[in-house]
């Protein structure tokens, strides 16, 4: 286990810390502290990587649907966080003091890449810190919570594997004050409730689905936290996999110097084998498992309305070490079905009902994890289903062969076996997807390693379509490495077809049909060059009614040729300079996924089965990164 974003806490895989609200805390909610201009999360890790920590410890809510919290006061509580302890538990040490950080390890990070990352806030007051004290002494904050609207007016949410003795919760929290001091007090954890069926902490199994807590907090000065911070966050259920949300929690000091608040506002997916979602955004260190997961949030009035909580699988990330870079990208959250507005009804009656084994619920479609995509052999996009976008066919080691079904929003929505494992589609050695028919509909073209070469008419509906042979000597395709169809040449239907052959050479087959290859027309003579064309792509980079031509070669280097025709190949436009890695783009097509209506969305998959969409590729530059399979879960 690593020392994930608390989700997996130092010392114990389950961290929850609660404060209590000192006598100050009051009369300064009335004047909480500007927001300064956001900054943006670091996103390298110290030179020293997280130490792994030992074997965690089993807090008492994995045999309790309701959990007593200890027994001290706010006054305790205040007396025991002097400024010295605080100072002591969250000090970064020497790396905090120098502020500089090791890059990640494993060389840049791949061109072409974008995704979100947090920024520096001053946050809001129904979200804060969890603190902790047990027998090895103080913690860090090493979870966030927030405030929940209740009867009670008294109930935080955040991680089941975050429950922990002693704890404290400081809302607003403010990390240049001493406990005495927040804004608006600290709370002190009264009784914790946990979903029976959450057991081990930080666990990879389906029930980690369950990874949500809720704890009571006492009355700080006779007044109740909902209050005091203004209202609670409304829970809501989560409606799918794809939502548009902002979380906002504090990563622990170590990799937050500043002790600021982060939020980040990005866009959910389905996290393969389980119910739950997943996002991508940088900075969302460790110290932020509990954080809420807002599908809308009035950043003023500091409320807004939750669908999620950091936390799931592992703790709510990806089973790596801190040094790789998806480390503090990869955030999970569980679903809030059934199971969470159940506890949240114990929670409210102060009940610890057993609602029995867990048993999961139908999962949200994913197109699955990375050691599956590792073994997609041949991919093929058109529009297959005549719906006037893409999808996608491909071809897998074992002879399968699937047809996902495009969402036209830059994924896909389902999947359909056309062909189950055989022993003949091994022998594929190359395919594209035209509509060499001219109906409106895509077939799918494959050569094979005998050098026959079969076309497969309006697939979809009815599985693979129906097959015709093409023409042309086995001896001669056999040798041909590569094709790509396109519009090149026709002025409405992808009826061209690219071939670059094992000798380097390049040919344009216009007017491509059942039974026939048209006309033939030479691009490139045999030369060495072109033999170290490693894979050919076609589509709409440039915007024009005619297609380009993407090359992406042995070295890394990614070319696009705009204006290929019967005339010759088009203009180069560099895209990528040789690089390590993409040397590792291992299967590579075109579609139309995405709302633009063009073919320009360049699809990768890498050797490690992580598969890549850059929405919108243009002439000259890859467009927005859009992962659908990650190398990790």
């Amino acid at each position: 286990m690593r020392t994930l974003r608390i989700r997996r806490m130092a010392l114990s895989a389950v961290c929850v810390s609660l404060m209590t609200v000192g006598a100050a805390g009051a009369a300064a909610a009335a004047t909480p502290t500007p927001e300064p201009a956001p900054t943006t999360v670091p996103t390298t890790v110290p030179t020293a990587a997280p130490a792994k920590p030992g074997a965690p410890e089993s807090p008492a809510a994995e045999t309790a649907r309701a959990v007593d919290g200890d027994d001290w006061t706010v006054e305790e509580a205040i007396r025991f966080w002097t400024p010295e302890r605080i100072a002591s538990a969250t000090d970064p040490g020497a790396f905090a003091r120098s502020r500089t950080r090791a890059p990640a390890p494993g060389g840049k990070p791949r061109q072409g890449i974008t995704h979100k990352n947090s920024s520096h806030f001053r946050g809001i007051k129904s979200v804060g810190v969890l603190f902790t004290k047990d027998s090895s002494g103080p913690k860090t904050h090493s979870c966030s919570a927030s405030v929940v609207e209740s009867k009670g007016r008294n109930l935080i949410l955040t991680a089941g594997h975050c429950v922990k003795s002693k704890a404290i919760f400081i809302p607003y929290y403010d990390g240049s004050k001493d406990v005495a001091h927040q804004p608006l007090g600290i709370w002190t954890v009264d009784k914790w409730f946990v979903d029976r069926s959450y057991s081990p902490p930080n666990t990879k199994a389906r029930e980690s689905d369950l990874d949500f807590a809720f704890a009571r907090v006492d009355q700080n000065g006779g007044k109740n936290l909902q209050d005091v911070v203004g209202g609670g966050n409304k829970l809501a259920r989560t409606q799918g996999a794809k939502n548009r949300v902002t979380v906002i929690g504090y990563p622990m000091v170590k990799h937050n110097p500043t002790d600021q608040a982060v939020r980040c506002t990005t866009d959910t997916g389905a996290l393969p084998g389980y119910n739950q979602m997943r996002i991508d955004c940088a900075g969302l260190w460790g110290g932020v498992s509990g954080s809420p997961w807002f599908s809308s949030v009035d950043l003023d009035r500091g409320t807004g309305t939750i669908i999620g909580n950091v936390g799931g699988s592992y703790g709510g990330g990806p089973d790596v070490k801190g040094d790789n870079p998806l480390y503090n990208r990869l955030t999970y959250s569980p679903f809030h079905a059934d199971r969470f507005f159940q506890l949240f009804d114990d929670a409210q009656k102060d009940g610890g009902t057993d609602h029995g084994p867990y048993r999961q619920p139908t999962l949200p479609y994913s197109v699955g994890r990375a050691d599956t995509w590792k073994h997609a052999k041949l991919m093929a996009a058109g529009d297959f289903n005549g719906t006037g976008r893409s999808d996608l066919v491909v071809v897998w080691t074992d002879g399968e062969v699937t047809l996902y079904n495009s969402d036209g929003k830059g994924d896909f929505s389902s999947e359909r076996r056309l062909t189950p494992k055989n022993t003949t589609w091994p022998h594929a050695q190359t395919i594209t997807a035209g509509d060499f028919g001219g109906g409106n509909q895509f077939d799918l073209m494959v050569v094979w390693s005998d050098g026959e070469v079969t076309l497969y008419q309006d697939i979809g509906a009815k599985g693979l379509g129906s097959e015709t042979k093409m023409p042309g000597k086995k001896t001669t395709w056999s040798h041909a490495t590569q094709i790509a169809a396109g519009r090149f040449n026709a002025a409405r239907y992808v009826t061209d077809l690219v071939v670059r052959w094992s000798d380097g050479e390049l040919t344009l087959y216009t007017n491509v049909g059942p039974g026939t290859f048209g006309q033939e027309h030479k691009l490139k003579d045999e030369n060495a060059t072109w033999k170290k064309a490693k894979l050919l792509t076609s589509g709409e980079y440039s915007g024009n009614a005619k297609w380009d031509l993407m090359v992406s070669w042995t070295d890394g280097e990614l070319d696009n040729y705009v204006g290929t025709s019967t005339s010759g190949l088009g203009k180069e436009h560099r895209i990528l300079e040789p690089n390590k890695t993409w040397e590792h783009n291992t299967v590579m097509t075109t579609g139309n996924f995405t709302p633009n209506g063009r073919t320009d969305d360049l699809l990768i998959r890498w050797s490690d089965g992580e598969t890549t969409m850059y929405n919108d590729t243009g002439a000259g530059r890859l467009g927005k990164e859009n992962t659908l399979v990650y190398p990790v879960v």
